[in-house]
């Protein structure tokens, strides 16, 4: 069974730091590339930040380039999402989504992530 799991959640304040970390099983990690995205309230899903199967290549929005870093490792079947110098804009639900290595498309389009972690929250407070 293929699963997701985020903890890592939290609140935080402004300028401060947190590391939401995914935890996958049930397929072979290292074949998939994965994928954070976050929701806020009332906005549309949006894209964060992806990073290629071997972790060679990272891809970044333009909100939170320079501030935030997506690592893997896959001993660990685990993706990472270093959040530094938080905004209450970063404020959302942050998603993890895996996508399978070799499909072509956009880094940022999620209809190409074929599976998604439940989503855990992220509050940064002014």
């Amino acid at each position: 069974q293929v699963q997701l799991v985020e903890p890592g959640g939290g609140l935080v304040q402004a300028g401060g730091s947190l590391r939401l970390s995914c935890a996958a099983s049930g397929r072979t990690f290292s074949n998939y590339a994965m994928g954070w995205f976050r929701q806020a309230p009332g906005k549309e899903r949006e894209f964060v930040a992806a990073i290629s199967w071997t972790g060679g290549r990272t891809y970044y929005a333009d909100s939170v380039k320079g501030r935030f870093t997506i690592s893997r490792d896959n001993a660990k079947n685990t993706v990472y999402l270093q959040m530094n110098s938080l905004k209450p804009e970063d404020t959302a639900v942050y998603y993890c989504a895996e996508r399978k290595k070799g499909v072509i498309g956009s880094w940022s389009e999620g209809a190409l992530y074929d599976f998604w972690g439940q989503g855990t929250q992220v509050t940064v407070s002014s």
